[in-house]
């Protein structure tokens, strides 16, 4: 594993080149890991788009939904061990390496359609897939925390958080491209083979471009701190970790004892469990229920997930300008507007109404998804960055994404959609209480 290790430069940059070095590449390695992200997402869910054709060929939903359940366990566990393991690599060589990886499993799915035959097989594939996966967050964590200072990283990490929401755009027709391709000129197999095949050597392309774009740190290029660049300092003391941690002290020193971490760890749960609470039953609900179109319901799911771009980047700037760097009094007021529109939600009865309020929840949820991990960066060393933000990512996904499918669904059942929407209010309100309880944290301190 040697050639994870980082990159330790031999000789410094000259002063008077310091402010231009440092401009040129802080863009570069930003779009290194946006486009890297980015292609994540083309890899993650392209599955989905060849369930319709595995269930002809005799695969049951329950089966499917099973198979398909093993990317979101697998990339939750992932983003936590991963980012023990990137906060001692090169993140110039562990994101692009990852997203290969990912790209080699879904070659495997394309050429290999024994692969597609049975559940076992596509479960541990799939599994292989959500590993990989966690392989992207942690390293473009460090990056953003190595180049970007505490009063300046909510702006650009909320940027960069639209990777996922580009990748994931650009997987489907990419995926269907690719479906189209293997239909005619792939003879002598099931076409959706396609779906995993092109996104594949895109992720590849992509990957090089990543690994061609990004630096480690700056002073893996004889850069001195970002800290000392900008003169912005995550507390009073100006203490800087620049030496690389054992993972005995990033766990039990820096992340394990750290009470703020364990806060926002819980508080992922909960605005994780509104998040996809809201997403994922919003077409059941609404056809169910308002008796709206499937095509009109799709409509509004959309709408959802595009109000998500601009509320992001409007939480990373607010966190930034007006609360300088305090990313507590954001998602407190983003999560009390989640409360309050979840509401107007419930209790719509017009198709504009329900429109409304679920492009202001989706606006505003993905700016506490994004000031959460966002937090994580900041209250912990830099060097810790990834598995801060990897604890957070697991108590997410296991639990909060879980319970939002299988705890939801008990629930409705049993007990009505009111009771559903009950128990996601009083979500959004224990994460907002939460996110109350840092109110004073900025960076590694709590202000006066």
């Amino acid at each position: 594993m040697n050639f994870l290790k980082p990159h330790v430069a031999t000789e410094k940059v000259p002063p008077e080149k310091v402010d231009a070095t440092y401009k040129k590449l802080r863009l570069q390695v930003f779009i290194g890991i946006f486009v890297g992200y980015a292609g994540y997402y083309l890899l993650r869910n392209n599955f989905s788009l060849v369930i319709p054709q595995l269930m002809d060929e005799g695969f049951s939903k329950t089966q499917l939904g099973f198979v398909f359940s093993a990317v979101s366990i697998a990339y939750g566990i992932s983003k936590f061990v991963m980012g023990i393991v990137s906060d001692h690599s090169n993140a110039r060589i562990f994101l692009p390496l990852g997203l290969l990886l990912t790209a080699l499993v879904n070659l495997a799915f394309g050429f290999i359609p024994l692969l597609t035959s049975s559940v076992t097989a596509m479960f541990i594939l799939l599994s292989l897939v959500g590993w990989f996966e966690g392989m992207g967050w942690p390293p473009s964590g460090r990056v953003l925390a190595h180049w970007y200072s505490v009063s300046e990283r909510g702006g650009r990490m909320a940027v960069w958080n639209v990777a996922h929401n580009v990748g994931g755009a650009l997987m489907a027709p990419i995926a269907s491209g690719g479906i189209a391709f293997a239909a005619v000129y792939m003879s002598g197999m099931a076409s959706y083979h396609g779906a995993f095949i092109i996104p594949a050597i895109a992720g590849i392309v992509v990957a090089l471009v990543a690994f061609w774009l990004i630096r480690d740190t700056p002073e893996s290029v004889g850069l001195p701190p970002i800290e000392e660049y900008r003169n912005d300092y995550p507390n009073e003391d100006h203490k800087l970790y620049e030496t690389e941690l054992s993972t005995k002290q990033i766990l039990f020193k820096y992340v394990l004892n750290n009470k703020w971490v364990w806060v926002i760890a819980v508080a992922n749960i909960f605005v994780y469990f509104v998040r996809y609470g809201v997403e994922n039953w919003a077409p059941a609900y609404l056809t169910e229920v308002r008796h709206i179109s499937l095509g009109a319901s799709s409509w509004s799911y959309f709408l959802y997930e595009i109000a998500g771009i601009p509320g992001t980047i409007f939480a990373g700037w607010v966190s930034d300008k007006i609360f300088k760097g305090r990313r507590g009094p954001a998602g407190f007021v983003f999560m009390l507007g989640v409360t309050a529109f979840t509401i107007v939600y419930w209790q719509a009865t017009s198709v504009f109404w329900i429109n409304i309020s679920l492009v202001m929840i989706g606006f505003l949820i993905y700016g506490p998804v994004m000031l959460i991990g966002l937090q994580a960066l900041d209250l912990v060393p830099k060097k810790a960055a990834g598995t801060a933000a990897g604890l957070t990512g697991l108590f997410g996904y296991l639990f909060g994404s879980v319970m939002a499918n299988a705890f939801m669904g008990m629930i409705v059942d049993h007990f009505g959609w009111a009771t559903g929407f009950l128990t996601i209010v009083f979500a959004a309100l224990f994460a907002t209480v939460l996110f109350a309880t840092t109110w004073k944290v900025r960076g590694q301190q709590v202000t006066k």
